[in-house]
């Protein structure tokens, strides 16, 4: 900063200088439509480019850009536009299969803009009510997709992990208010062998054990596995459910799965409802990824029995067509996540004491962004109607590929698909062919699609596999028939 002249030096113009970044100034209008520019530039883009990964050095090169004096905005982004971005992946291309892609509408994303532009915060009724209200309004959709009823609700949080842990938090807290207080040795949740990796490091973080659900030859967690657990837990001393009794800890949930990540399988929802009530347990269904498909008529009947859960997460971030970070959290009964959840401070009191709904009361956070909204401003846009035709089209699509796939002499599925995952073979390919396959596709810019490994038989390592997960209702058979191809 240069030097000040000595009658410069007054409290008056310290304020001046600290203010220095708040104001909307000529230049500050020149650089707000330059990113207007470049963000409706990006959602026109059809299809935007699929990208890729740069190195740490290479990137290095262009550093550093946090300075003292600031780099100023044009410049920034420029950078930005001209090597940050180029160096991610496109999550919304149509030929992105990787992992679970995202395919955020336009309205969303545009909507997105506003929600950063609004500075909400989105944790208190109080500072917050209309985004809450239209919040919720959202997760409503979703509740009653699920058969909820009506008195169910929740929060959005950032993703299917923080949802997975918020619901255990709540399961564990019931627990103990059900067994009057008295902590067991250890805590434990019944999980099935297909389960996200979320559950196991939410149950690392809550110091709780994972008792694993042998699964069918499909990866379906069913009624003949989780009464084979629940006998082992209680060879082994340890009690399921609070009417139970055992030395070695207290199981107090169970985690089924509304559409594995690696294979899109969904467990027997209605076992597990059954195991749940007989044992007394909470019952919760991560759906982060398949929960989407509850607005699919040609596949709903599949999630039957998820309508007895007490806790429930969709990732809208996923498979509905939202930004990142949106993902739902419900609950059967919110009381009881508001009594695990709600945080005290003399400061807090004045929101607790108004009866209104905090979302920061129903998962592990108090600060939060509405990040709910661009999922309601496109489901309130675009109609739910739309949604559904836009999930099942992603669904006729992966049936259309698993028949292309069996017509092809050098592949070979696994399985036929449930929701939108596909997994297959390259007849005679080692691991590290599907890896030097999937680096080709990348760098040609014809698909972004990384292979996955699957359990095999007892005693045998890992095998290597392609994986397409479809999520983009802007894919075509004619982009997947052309990837293909190269597998020829």
């Amino acid at each position: 900063m240069p030097d000040r002249d000595e009658d410069d030096a007054s409290p008056e113009a310290a304020l001046e200088d600290g203010a220095r970044m708040h104001r909307f100034d000529p230049k500050t209008a020149s650089v707000a439509q330059a990113i207007v520019q470049y963000s409706l530039e990006r959602i026109r883009l059809d299809p935007p480019p699929i990208g890729g990964p740069a190195s740490q050095h290479d990137l290095d090169k262009y550093g550093p850009t946090v300075t003292p004096e600031g780099i100023g905005g044009m410049e920034a982004l420029g950078l930005f536009r001209e090597t940050l971005a180029p160096a991610t992946i496109s999550q919304d291309h149509p030929r992105n299969w990787s992992f679970v892609p995202g395919a955020p509408t336009e309205a969303a994303v545009l909507f997105d803009l506003v929600v950063g532009a609004s500075s909400i915060y989105g944790g208190s009724w109080m500072e917050g009510a209309g985004a809450v209200w239209a919040e919720n309004q959202a997760l409503r959709w979703i509740a009653d997709l699920a058969g909820f009823p009506d008195t169910a609700g929740g929060v959005f949080v950032t993703g299917g992990t923080a949802g997975n842990l918020g619901a255990l938090v709540a399961a564990r807290d019931r627990a103990l208010r059900l067994c009057d207080g008295q902590r067991p040795t250890r805590w434990f949740v019944l999980s099935s062998q297909g389960a996200h990796s979320s559950i196991a490091a939410a149950c690392r973080v809550m110091d709780v054990g994972v008792l694993t659900v042998a699964t069918d030859s499909g990866g379906h967690m069913r009624a003949d596995g989780l009464a084979l657990a629940t006998a082992e837990a209680r060879r082994d001393g340890i009690a399921v459910g609070p009417d139970d009794t055992g030395e070695g800890g207290r199981v107090f949930a169970l985690v089924a799965t509304g559409g594995t990540t690696n294979a899109g399988v969904i467990d027997d929802l209605y076992a597990a409802a059954d195991a749940s009530l007989t044992h007394g347990l909470w019952l919760h269904v991560d759906g982060a990824y398949g929960g989407a498909a509850l607005c699919a008529p040609s596949v709903r009947e599949r999630f039957n029995g998820i309508e007895h859960a007490d806790s429930l997460v969709v990732d809208p971030h996923k498979w509905l067509f939202a930004p990142y970070d949106c993902a739902a959290l419900i609950y059967r009964d919110p009381d009881v996540a508001r009594h695990a959840h709600t945080q005290h401070a003399g400061y807090l009191e004045v929101l607790q004491d108004d009866g209104e709904w905090n979302p920061s009361d129903y998962a592990f956070h108090l600060t939060r962004r509405a990040r709910g909204l661009p999922f309601w401003y496109s489901l309130a846009t675009h109609g739910t109607d739309a949604y559904r035709d836009a999930v099942e089209a992603s669904l006729t699509l992966t049936r259309q590929v698993a028949d292309e796939i069996e017509s092809r002499p050098s592949l070979e599925l696994l399985a036929r698909p449930e929701l939108s995952v596909l997994l297959f073979r390259r007849l005679g390919w080692s691991a590290a062919q599907y890896h030097e396959w999937s680096d080709v596709m990348l760098v040609e810019q014809r698909t972004f699609t990384v292979p996955t490994t699957v359990k095999g038989a007892p005693g045998t390592p890992p095998e290597t596999l392609l994986r397409f997960c479809f999520t983009h209702p802007r894919t075509t058979l004619k982009d997947v028939v052309g990837v293909l191809e190269t597998l020829d």
